[in-house]
């Protein structure tokens, strides 16, 4: 008697700790019989699927009945189609990616690995089944798959925006001087790339854009006291933030070539706004002016930064652009309506100089 109890008490503690380490276990457990009817759960599997061990008992069915039963198209799933439970009759181990049906209705993909369970005459007496929820797997490969998508679209564009700014700088007779207006339209744009990918290219400060435009020009030894900014900051879109720093760039290169920045006392003063459109989107109003400068003549031919702004900036928004050679110095004025663009904040930069 003393080693029956002996022994029974031995069984009671293997079996308290196989309880243990199973209900401890972060990946869930079923034990099915012969007829594939879940005889174990442990607490992960309970947690997973919304059931308890008493419930699923209780209904005396298949797991699969309970668990597995349904397509996330609402159409019946036959037991006889089901990768898990194929491990039994056919005494293969099953591994693979499934769709659950919570207790609840909602379905969650989980990854599986069904293994035959053999007694000590190598007889096949049921399965055991490995669970796992992929539901933030799945996500993070679809937000992948999406993020790929979107960098191949715009590494597609930045390349036609390459190719277009290549044309049109070595267009004329072979000149020393287009491989430096060239690298600077790279660095124009390599910048803009800069700000949206402080946020993740999701949208871009107008602020930083405009800032980050003339902060080339400003190191040059320009004067900052030569340029007056004001209007209030706001989210742009990543195209529309892309273009409008090339226009910019165009704007401060030749003004200081030619225009208010090539004399000493010549002056930028860059205004916007935003306008509320009668179809619900906003609109940006920008005014570049220069003053103080040589007089002012309008060109014999337009060169690729008068193309960008008046031609390629109102064709890809839907917006307008204008410049106007006044005598005393040149005016662009830019509308683009903005699909995607809110206010930061009603803060202004009135007073204050490029950074």
């Amino acid at each position: 008697m003393v080693s029956l109890r002996r022994g029974a008490g031995q069984l009671f503690e293997t079996e308290r700790r196989l309880n243990a380490v199973l209900n401890n276990a972060s990946v869930s457990i079923f034990l099915i019989d012969d007829r594939q009817h879940c005889i174990y759960m442990n607490r992960a599997a309970e947690q997973l699927t919304g059931w308890t061990l008493e419930e699923v008992l209780a209904r005396d069915c298949p797991l699969h009945d309970i668990v597995h039963h349904t397509y996330p198209d609402g159409r019946p799933f036959p037991l006889d189609e089901c990768a898990i439970d194929r491990a039994f009759p056919e005494n293969n181990q099953e591994r693979g990616e499934e769709v659950f049906v919570h207790r609840d209705g909602h379905f969650y993909p989980v990854g599986f690995t069904a293994s035959p369970i053999r007694d000590d005459a190598t007889n096949i007496i049921g399965t055991i089944i490995e669970v796992r929820d992929i539901s933030e797997e799945k996500a993070a490969a679809e937000r992948q798959r999406l993020l790929i998508n979107e960098l191949n679209h715009r590494v597609k564009n930045t390349l036609a925006t390459v190719q277009s700014i290549a044309a049109q700088t070595f267009r004329g007779p072979p000149d020393p001087a287009a491989r430096g207006v060239f690298d600077a339209r790279m660095a124009a744009l390599s910048t803009a790339h800069n700000v949206l990918v402080e946020d993740n290219w999701e949208s871009a400060s107008l602020r930083s854009v405009i800032e980050r435009a003339l902060a080339p020009h400003l190191l040059a030894e320009v004067d900052l006291n030569r340029f007056q900014l004001q209007g209030p900051d706001a989210r742009l879109h990543p195209k529309v933030a892309v273009t409008l720093a090339m226009a910019l760039h165009e704007l401060m290169t030749n003004a200081a070539k030619y225009g208010a920045l090539a004399v000493p006392d010549g002056q930028v003063i860059l205004t916007w706004a935003l306008r509320d459109l009668d179809d619900g989107r906003q609109q940006l109003n920008l005014r570049w002016e220069e003053c103080g400068g040589p007089a002012v003549t309008p060109p014999a031919r337009k060169g690729f930064g008068s193309r960008l702004i008046e031609r390629q900036l109102p064709m890809e928004f839907d917006g307008s652009a204008e410049i106007t050679y006044a005598p005393a110095g040149v005016i662009c004025e830019l509308q683009i309506p903005l699909t995607t663009l809110g206010w930061v904040g009603q803060e202004t930069i009135e007073g204050r100089q490029a950074s």
